[in-house]
């Protein structure tokens, strides 16, 4: 979502049902061309990943109504993941008034709560149609969900959360984030649905295939 508004049709969706059973044979669906799929940073960016395994970012904002219908798409992807790669999730903010959903995130990390509360975040917002925009709605929304409401005030107003939180407006500048959802690849690549046919499910496609490129590399 917009900057660029992506499309994730019903048929789109449902032909991802499939798409994570096997993941080494996604990237030999179709060839994807740089430049038109993808684009190659310039200059690459320094991965936050161990030797030997590469690092996959999905750019993200709890508001968007995309992201919400590819996280389970996303959510079955990494669980089918091989272990030579570092998926990570990066909520962005194209506006300040995206903020208070970034400190959301990280607080719901550093707490170990992303697995419990990631999805059923973007239920309550997409599906309960409940605003979770301002720090008041998220800190009473935190409570209700049976969170040490007190502790995750204190993270979510921390220095440490504040950090990731520039972190994250970094990686969106360096990999020129566009719309979410979108993905990058090893500080080498990023690929979103406005870029390639197909919408999510090509994206996750155009993953493997830079992957394998760069392992091939």
């Amino acid at each position: 979502m917009k900057r660029r508004e992506f499309s994730l049709s019903a048929a789109v969706t449902a032909s991802a049902l499939a798409l994570p059973a096997a993941p080494p044979a996604l990237a030999q669906v179709r060839q994807f061309m740089e430049g038109k799929d993808f684009k190659r940073l310039d200059p690459p960016v320094k991965p936050d990943a161990p030797a030997g395994k590469v690092e996959v970012l999905e750019f993200f904002w709890y508001y968007c109504p995309h992201c919400h219908d590819f996280e389970p798409m996303l959510q079955a992807w990494i669980k089918a993941a091989p272990k030579d790669r570092v998926i990570r999730r990066v909520p962005i903010a194209f506006q300040a008034s995206y903020v208070p959903q970034q400190k959301l995130f990280y607080a719901l990390e550093a707490m170990g709560k992303i697995d419990e509360l990631h999805a059923k975040v973007f239920r309550t917002i997409h599906v309960e149609k409940k605003p979770l925009g301002r720090d008041e709605e998220i800190l009473a929304w935190v409570g209700a969900q049976g969170v040490n409401a007190a502790k995750f005030k204190e993270i979510y107003n921390s220095f440490n959360v504040a950090n990731k939180v520039r972190h994250a407006t970094q990686l969106q500048d360096s990999y020129a984030v566009e719309g979410v959802p979108s993905m990058g690849v090893a500080g080498r690549y990023y690929v979103d649905a406005g870029m390639i046919r197909g919408g999510m499910p090509a994206v996750l496609q155009a993953v493997e295939y830079l992957i394998t490129t760069i392992r091939k590399s």
